[in-house]
């Protein structure tokens, strides 16, 4: 009918929209761009160090305070080591500058197909894409190290030997007052989460008052240097946020870190920097009164640094004793079914945006339906079916309808024919023929536009989920997440497009009309062309089952009297 080719036209026209939306957002929305000419390696500000937390409060004081040992970024630039610290999914480079965590490789997600031999850098020391973890005490009368301070370590490289299931990697710092801390990093086989820790050993004369606090500072990707609609880094949200047990999700842009600076103080949730497929995040105690807030630094320069940071109470550690303050790290991608055993709330970095409520069911179908067939193309094709299903009565009405209307278009052409131009007496004669035939000219709208949503959340959860993330198919389709490197699911769905079109009446349109929606699968096809190949499967498996029923229903419509 001409209402589902005039719904389908939208359909383009809004995919294409949300893509020109996104784009342009991406390209010239208010965001700050790097430059090569950033030093390689960043040294401290001041700024980078936050204030110690007042002792018997929750607070932070404003003006910046830190006693900790120094080094000029020069020296450290040239004296200072790395450090390997690995699982099998997991690689740090931790510098000896601070025990600041400059690189973290996700060994098990290659940047690509192409490229299955360099893992995805989640943290990475490259100016333009510059994301470290910082973590380090502060005190207002003692000294304390910060993420600035030299750390020694025995050894270059640690890692989870065979037969043992984790590893701890200490690095240490001394006063000549008889403070010794040990910051501790601690990797487990087979997990994303890296556990941070200091210990104190207060060996001086007098009681030591401080905090620790953990940071993760960054700058924003570099822009693509492609327009292109299918590249999910045009739209996916790269910023801070954060979970309170309270106020649960929220996303802290960038943008406002400067016009609305956030801090709050609360037991429990968690902070993040996320970005496209991975999120790094540090989740305290839960019964730790946290104080989180933001920072930019250099906000004036070309070369802003955005930071997301957590401070901890003021911790006392009398003469002689010890302490231990630390939390959980994770760094990793965005599986959605991991991310609520490392935290509560942290499965919500997976964006699907406004249509979530459709596009997590939708996932949670498709992870089933793939945990039984062991394909993530297949499990679609499940998801499609049923979908459809669920449509059945709906879509059923929906071709009665138009296999109806088929039925009448001799009687419809000699009504053009009577009536010629007059289009108000043509108007009326066809809604007395289609009263008396018991035909409604709307009624295949509403399965169509009841399907649309799922078609959306689709596109959300195939570019957001990170497990459909260079997830196969069969043959030449080797990433479900980007397009058909050969195009033939856009052919062929532009040839099921064309096919329907065959079957389905147009009552009353001119042939201007006529010949633009005859090029509906071409446009489609090229659409689609573009898609990700899991998308373009999912609305091809979708044509050919409705265009079965289709042609099922009209054959018995055109047999019946």
């Amino acid at each position: 009918m001409m209402s589902n080719l005039r719904i389908i036209l939208l359909l383009g026209i809004a995919l294409v929209g949300m893509q020109l939306w996104a784009a342009w957002q991406r390209d010239y929305g208010p965001r700050p761009e790097t430059t090569p000419s950033e030093p390689a390696v960043v040294a401290a500000t001041g700024d980078d160090v936050p204030s110690p937390p007042a002792q018997g409060s929750e607070s932070v004081p404003s003006a910046p305070t830190s006693h900790a040992t120094q080094v000029p970024g020069e020296m450290v630039a040239s004296n200072e080591r790395r450090v390997t610290i690995e699982n099998d999914v997991l690689r740090l480079t931790v510098s000896t500058r601070g025990a600041e965590i400059r690189v973290a490789e996700l060994l098990t997600y290659p940047l690509s197909l192409q490229q299955k031999d360099a893992p995805v850098k989640l943290l990475n020391e490259e100016p333009s894409r510059l994301f470290v973890v910082q973590s380090g005490l502060v005190s207002a009368e003692q000294p304390a190290p910060d993420h600035t301070a030299p750390f020694e370590i025995e050894g270059d490289r640690f890692s989870v030997s065979e037969g043992q299931n984790s590893v701890e990697v200490p690095f240490v710092w001394r006063d000549a007052s008889g403070l010794v801390v040990r910051k501790i990093f601690t990797l487990t086989r087979g997990s994303f989460v890296v556990g941070v820790r200091h210990e104190i050993d207060n060996q001086s004369a007098t009681e030591w008052i401080g905090g620790q606090y953990r940071q993760m500072l960054r700058v924003p990707p570099p822009k693509p240097s492609m327009f292109a609609f299918n590249d999910p880094e045009l739209y996916a949200y790269v910023g801070a946020a954060i979970y309170t047990p309270d106020e649960y999700f929220q996303k802290l842009p960038f943008t406002d870190f400067a016009e609305t600076p956030f801090s709050r103080t609360v037991a429990g949730g968690w902070s993040a920097m996320q970005q496209h497929y991975f999120v790094g995040a540090f989740v305290p105690a839960k019964d730790e009164q946290t104080t989180y807030s933001t920072a930019i630094l250099d906000a004036t320069s070309a070369n802003p640094r955005y930071v997301m940071r957590q401070m901890t109470p003021a911790i006392n550690v009398a003469p002689g004793a010890t302490a231990s303050v630390g939390a959980t790290l994770f760094l990793g991608p965005k599986l959605q079914d991991l991310l609520p055993t490392v935290a509560d709330g942290l499965q919500y970095t997976v964006d699907y945006g406004v249509i979530a409520f459709i596009a997590q069911p939708l996932f949670w179908v498709m992870s089933w339906l793939h945990k039984l067939v062991g394909n993530w193309g297949v499990a679609i094709i499940l998801l499609t079916l049923l979908v459809k299903l669920a449509f059945y009565r709906l879509s059923e009405s929906q071709y009665r309808s138009m296999a109806r209307m088929r039925k009448l278009q001799p009687r419809l052409e000699a009504l053009k024919e009577r009536y010629g131009d007059d289009r108000q007496k043509m108007a009326q004669a066809q809604m007395d023929l289609f009263k008396q035939e018991k035909v409604n000219p709307l009624g295949g709208c509403l399965p169509l536009l009841l399907q649309l949503p799922v078609f959306f959340a689709l596109y959300w959860v195939i570019f957001e989920a990170v497990e459909l993330r260079q997830a196969p198919f069969f043959g030449w389709i080797q990433d479900l997440s980007v397009r058909d490197p050969l195009y033939v699911l856009p052919i062929l769905n532009a040839a099921v497009m064309w096919y329907t079109q065959k079957l389905t009446p147009m009552p009353g349109m001119d042939p201007i009309q006529k010949r633009i929606f005859q090029t509906m699968p071409l446009i489609m096809g090229v659409m689609f062309a573009i898609f990700p190949a899991g998308l373009v499967l999912y609305w091809l498996a979708n044509g050919v089952l409705g265009l079965v029923q289709q042609v099922v229903i009209t054959k018995r419509i055109e047999a019946s009297k």
